[in-house]
């Protein structure tokens, strides 16, 4: 099956500018002699998938946009989206020495992205190892970033690795959960893409739910790596919210990325306060919302998102509202929802009601975004691995789990992190399942 049947959409495109476009050749290069070359390169020990940050920028500086490339994929297989959907400003670009100097950190997420789209441009395949010349057959389930990433360094290594997705797209958060104005459905299948003609063979709407499934898998691969992500987006627990015009953050951005929504009006109000939740509002500012409320039970202080996230979502016009959380849900006489909510002050570890603040919000669309719960439990009850919290235990050196043919990576092993900090899980994962191999086969 093609990894890549969702067209561009003009409109989309339209209103889901990037937020920041892609260098020129000219301000690339001028911006890639702006980098000290740093011996010790803070840069890439922040991040996750120890890009040599300062290697592929010298690279740009000398026109070697080709090499620039091949060396951020050698280390992040997934370098494009992790240039465009990464929190620069916390890792890479945090850790620029520049911030010594008092002067602006060097572009790096940019300068990543204007290598990776040069070399994306060209239709180059990468170089892999020969298809089978090692005898270790993987099962990657789910197909996000770090089963993506697991599976090509699989195949790297001559292995044969399949993912198996229950969505019709590979992809994951990347395909069907990342904001547009970030990264682009088009990018992130682009990116699979390349993946599958390293080699690496996807099962695309295969839901594995059953032990029978488990079994069949189990006894036809030798390990099985799980991507799973976490699960549904939590619900609020309050009267109403199954009614229509209430959709989860999540349902909500990947209406939209995949054109089964093209455009709000009206009032929406988004229940939340981290980075999804701010997605969501922004989005819905972009899709003709006139007005857009984020509400959050705590303070501005409290917010999980970051705050390059909160300055931009001022930016594009949403407005929020501090310490109320909603107790109801109901429509009036023209169909519109009514969001019932109270000011809450926070007593101890407990919220609150503040007496006699009730307040109803009036509005078209209520879009909760609180958070996902845990997707392991099958995996646990039928193949006797941990969880804490729901989260899937696994050695933090190697992914693996307390099963020896299993191994983990991403959301669902670790709490819920950054696309490069997939990445950065798929691909241990993957050295560590083919050093068990070659040990075994030796």
């Amino acid at each position: 099956m093609s990894t890549t049947s969702i067209p561009d959409d003009l409109l989309l495109r339209e209103r889901f500018t990037d937020i920041k476009p892609p260098l020129s050749p000219q301000a690339a290069v001028i911006e890639a002699n702006r980098c000290l070359n740093c011996f010790d390169a803070p840069c890439t020990a922040a991040c996750p998938t120890h890009i040599d940050v300062p290697g592929f920028i010298k690279r740009i500086s000398t026109g070697n946009l080709r090499g620039s490339a091949l060396r951020i994929l050698d280390a992040n297989i997934l370098g494009s989206s992790c240039a465009k959907a990464c929190p620069v400003e916390v890792l890479c670009e945090g850790a620029c020495v520049m911030h010594r100097y008092n002067s602006e950190p060097i572009q790096i997420g940019r300068l990543q992205r204007y290598a990776m789209d040069s070399f994306q441009a060209t239709g180059e395949e990468l170089l892999t190892a020969p298809r089978g010349s090692r005898n270790v057959q993987v099962a990657c389930i789910g197909g996000g970033p770090a089963s993506l990433a697991c599976a090509a360094e699989l195949c790297r290594h001559g292995a044969h690795a399949i993912i198996i997705e229950r969505n019709e797209l590979p992809g994951g958060l990347n395909t069907y959960g990342i904001a547009e104005y970030k990264l682009r459905t088009s990018d992130s299948l682009r990116e699979a893409e390349m993946i599958r003609r390293m080699g690496v063979e996807f099962r695309t709407g295969a839901a594995i739910e059953t032990a029978e499934a488990l079994e069949e898998l189990e006894s036809e691969f030798d390990f099985l790596f799980l991507g799973v992500g976490l699960g549904a987006m939590q619900r609020m627990n309050i009267p109403g919210e199954d009614q229509k015009g209430v959709l989860n953050a999540l349902e909500f951005i990947a209406s939209y990325k995949t054109g089964r929504l093209k455009e709000m009006s009206g009032t929406v109000v988004v229940v939340g306060a981290g980075n999804t939740a701010i997605d969501a509002a922004s989005a819905a500012r972009r899709l003709g919302a006139e007005t857009v409320y984020l509400l959050y039970r705590r303070g501005e202080r409290e917010m999980t998102a970051f705050d390059f996230e909160y300055e931009h979502a001022k930016h594009e016009g949403v407005q929020f509202l501090w310490r109320r959380q909603p107790y109801a849900i109901r429509t009036n006489e023209r169909g519109r929802l009514l969001l019932d909510t109270v000011q809450v002050n926070e007593v101890g570890r407990s919220l609150q009601p503040v007496e006699g603040s009730e307040n109803v919000i009036e509005c078209d669309y209520v879009i909760p975004a609180i958070g996902q719960s845990p997707f392991a439990q099958l995996v646990q009850d039928l193949r006797r691995i941990e969880l804490r919290n729901g989260i899937i235990v696994v050695d933090p050196e190697t992914g693996q789990t307390g099963n020896s043919r299993y191994f983990a990576g991403g959301d669902c092993a670790n709490g819920g992190r950054e696309v490069v900090d997939a990445v950065a899980d798929g691909k241990r994962a993957a050295r560590a399942i083919m050093k068990i191999a070659e040990a075994a086969y030796a």
